[in-house]
């Protein structure tokens, strides 16, 4: 059943569980990724980013996923991710996405604030959520080179942001990074736990993939109610196609072992997340 962001994250801090954004390009990740929160009997967050727009539009994605997402038995919310773009942000809404992250994070504070409440005051007429970011989580050249660049979030900032630009989560920069780790990362738990005390707005951890389980655990006790998956069933899905492949095999016929490598990733996190059962 399609949910929005607001509804799928109210009661994590209350219940002290995670609802995962898997995020998904291609109708096998789809499939893989719904299987897993229906067997689980987990709500879930799917949906593009717009880094990754050039593999389909935001109109052939909402045509595969709004679907999918309705039929499906469990609460699920469709997501634009990391929309840089307002009028690709706008687009997505006016498509039917239940749910927008307009990012605005390298923006100074106060006009991060501004572009946020007006971007809000859009998706909530419409009925759809709205996620922002304060701080900045690094995402270019290796996890380690984007964490150097890493902008962390400011308790007392993270309040005064959720309060005044309406937002309905807020993505928080604690150490992790978009990418590849070659090298364990260290999670600031301490900044964490002082912007969760500060802020009752539900936190988004991004850069999720490459993180252990313990770690995911932590931030889950630590505050954070929603996580960003990608290049984890990404990787799944590659190498699933990339394993099973031989002459006699093509793309139909390894369309569910992809799918299905997929459901065993997304299944794993959401048990680390807390959000099995939850449905």
């Amino acid at each position: 059943m399609l949910t929005d962001l607001k509804t799928i994250l109210a009661d994590t801090r209350e219940k002290h569980y995670a609802v995962g954004l898997f995020n998904c390009v291609t109708l096998e990740m789809t499939k893989g990724i719904l299987a897993a929160a229906e067997e689980l009997r987990s709500p879930v967050i799917i949906g593009p980013a717009e880094s990754l727009l050039p593999g389909a539009s935001l109109a052939e994605y909402a045509d595969l996923m709004l679907g999918m997402a309705r039929r499906a038995s469990v609460p699920v919310a469709l997501h634009f991710d990391h929309g840089f773009t307002p009028e690709l942000v706008e687009q997505a809404i006016r498509l039917g996405f239940s749910s927008v992250m307009y990012d605005c994070s390298m923006l100074p504070f106060g006009e991060n604030l501004r572009r946020t409440r007006e971007m809000a005051r859009l998706a909530h007429a419409a009925g759809c959520s709205l996620e922002a970011e304060i701080g900045h989580v690094g995402s270019n050249g290796s996890a380690e080179e984007a964490i150097a660049q890493t902008i962390y979030t400011d308790p007392e900032d993270a309040l005064r942001f959720a309060a005044e630009s309406g937002c309905d989560a807020l993505a928080v920069a604690i150490g992790t990074a978009h990418g590849v780790y070659t090298e364990t990362p260290r999670l600031n738990l301490y900044c964490l736990a002082r912007i969760a005390e500060a802020c009752p707005t539900p936190l988004v951890l991004h850069g999720g993939s490459g993180l252990s389980d313990a770690d995911f655990r932590a931030c889950v006790a630590g505050g954070i109610s929603k996580i960003n998956i990608f290049t984890h069933n990404n990787l799944a899905a590659g190498r699933a196609a990339h394993d099973h492949w031989t002459a006699e095999r093509g793309a139909f016929e390894l369309m569910p072992l992809v799918t299905e490598a997929v459901k065993r990733e997304t299944a794993h996190h959401m048990r680390v997340f807390g959000s099995a059962g939850k449905a």
